[in-house]
């Protein structure tokens, strides 16, 4: 009996050993062969400051500015709460709240139908931290921060399309645009007016 539970606790001990310590140092060196960054979190600037992470949303709300989808993490993209809202398609509270959203939208973007308006920025991610939309999603907002920059929608339009990134390999995953990255391309696009 105290060999069974000998050979037991050697056991526990060496696969705790393999699956905390050997299986992350596996996907480390992983990352650092094939990851983008050699791992590390891509980190933007403007005008030499640091202004954000790629892989992380933030909340644009101004007009001069495409928006992201919605986060329902904390007071919204608080990664220390990642997490989606957990109210279904028949909870009253949340059908409430995409139809403020909706309302919201439309109110930004009068150029727009209620039908036409992108699910995805009415609706928050399960994440809470998305940072990206459809193009889609970035081509209905064109008008609007066009007006509100005094650029031509056409040179609007053709920045959404230069950071509308395709499919993972060209298989996996649908097209989208990195919502800061784009916000980035336009004010330095407004300088050089």
């Amino acid at each position: 009996m105290i060999s069974t539970l000998f050979k037991s606790f050697k056991l526990t001990i060496a696969f705790s050993l393999l699956f905390s310590i050997c299986y992350i140092f596996v996907l480390w060196i992983f990352a650092q062969v094939a990851g983008p960054n050699k791992g590390n979190a891509e980190v933007l600037e403007l005008d030499g400051k640091v202004v954000g992470a790629a892989s992380v949303g933030q909340n644009f709300t101004e007009d001069i500015y495409f928006w992201g989808r919605p986060s329902c993490a904390g007071d919204g993209y608080d990664a220390s709460s990642s997490a989606g809202s957990n109210k279904g398609p028949s909870n009253e509270e949340y059908l409430s709240e995409v139809k403020a959203r909706i309302d919201t939208f439309l109110v930004h973007h009068p150029y727009l139908t209620r039908e036409e308006v992108p699910a995805e920025m009415v609706t928050a991610s399960a994440s809470g931290l998305d940072p990206d939309i459809s193009p889609k999603a970035a081509y209905a907002q064109v008008q609007r921060v066009a007006q509100a920059r005094g650029l031509s929608p056409e040179s609007v339009m053709a920045l959404v399309s230069s950071h509308t990134e395709g499919p993972l390999l060209g298989l996996f995953g649908p097209e989208k645009v990195n919502v800061l990255k784009l916000n980035i391309a336009l004010e330095k696009a407004e300088k050089n007016k």
